[in-house]
């Protein structure tokens, strides 16, 4: 990626981002694009409407949602497989001793990192559960199917949830903790973090939806409600994080997948993630990854999307990464137009 390309790609970016300001589709906007030896990167808006509010920074704190399910429960994963701690045909009913018995025992890890394990397709944890955190575990744990596994390919944040639950219980520790150690402080993502954020960078965070309990728009508090009932860790949602932090993620995965050896991530672990899992299934999965919207498996520019607004995309054979993070949030849980903005950031980042 040549330092003149990476010029005109940011003033289209920036064009494109400051139009999403405009619009109302997002208060503000962080991003970068680049390659293991350059990239660029920049921020549009402000935290809020508001002309007085701060505005938006490349280092902004966001509630970057389902990302979660990548940096906090499909990295730790890979770390299980390469140590063959975990292996990808292992059942729950030998790993939860809450799932023998029931519907869920049979379930692999395999058809839970595709999306084809028949699972409920969302959480819904207080309303079926009720408010304890051991009785939410064990309803979790013992609900019916409503697929057959390897059937179909269904996107459900329980997948998550539960990798996070096999994850605590294989290295004798809570979710944060483990990621702190093996994934975050090995990367130096010295920003990433589960919520709640400490005041000082809850303040500095970008805030998402109005909260009718609060009375204000959530900041440095997680969007979503079954994580807050679960503490504010957990695989569906929950870190906190900003555009250096997942550079430094998605650098590291591109040196895994170029073949480089000593990092955090299994380059085997890796390719396997980035390719279709799920053989003729529509949509066509990876490991938690997918095909990019608008583009085919064999593009290779494979994605991840958060509820907040966020996403991050990932391309081996063209070396090349990108993150957008935003607030989108602030105004809505509609989805058409920043879907539209998520769409031509990622085409004019990869130039497809």
């Amino acid at each position: 990626m040549p330092i003149t390309h990476l010029t005109d790609l940011t003033d289209q970016l920036t064009t494109l981002l400051a139009a999403g300001v405009e619009q109302q589709i997002f208060p503000g906007a962080a991003w970068a694009v680049g390659s293991l030896e350059h990239s660029a990167m920049g921020a549009a808006g402000r935290l809020t409407p508001d002309p007085a509010s701060a505005a938006m920074r490349a280092d902004t704190l966001f509630d970057i949602a389902s990302l979660t399910k990548i940096i906090g429960v499909w990295s730790l994963a890979g770390w299980l497989v390469h140590r063959q701690r975990l292996h990808l045909d292992d059942r729950l009913a030998d790993l939860l001793p809450g799932t023998a018995g029931y519907a869920l025992g049979p379930i692999t890890i395999f058809q839970l990192l595709t999306h084809t394990a028949g699972l409920p397709l969302r959480a819904r944890l207080r309303a079926s559960y009720g408010e304890v955190y051991d009785d939410i575990v064990r309803g979790v744990l013992r609900e019916p199917l409503e697929g057959v596994p390897g059937q179909a390919v269904t996107y459900t944040d329980r997948a998550a949830l539960i990798l996070g639950w096999v994850i605590e219980r294989l290295l004798g520790m809570p979710l944060d903790q483990a990621l702190d150690e093996y994934i975050v402080r090995p990367l130096g993502m010295a920003a990433t973090r589960f919520g709640p954020l400490p005041p000082p960078l809850a303040h500095l965070a970008a805030p998402t939806e109005y909260c009718d309990a609060a009375g204000a728009h959530l900041c440095g508090t997680v969007h979503d409600f079954s994580t807050r009932l679960l503490g504010g860790v957990c695989g569906i949602s929950g870190l906190f994080s900003n555009v250096p932090d997942l550079q430094r993620f998605l650098r590291a995965m591109l040196a895994a997948a170029s073949g480089q050896q000593g990092g955090v991530f299994d380059a085997g672990w890796v390719r396997d993630s980035l390719r279709v899992q799920t053989g003729t299934l529509s949509p066509s999965r990876g490991l938690f990854w997918h095909p990019a919207a608008g583009t085919a498996p064999q593009d290779d520019i494979w994605c991840h999307l958060g509820f907040t607004g966020t996403a991050m995309w990932l391309s081996p054979r063209r070396g090349r990464y990108a993150v957008l993070l935003t607030n989108k949030l602030y105004y809505t849980r509609e989805f058409d137009r920043i879907n539209d903005i998520r769409r031509d950031f990622m085409r004019c980042a990869f130039g497809v």
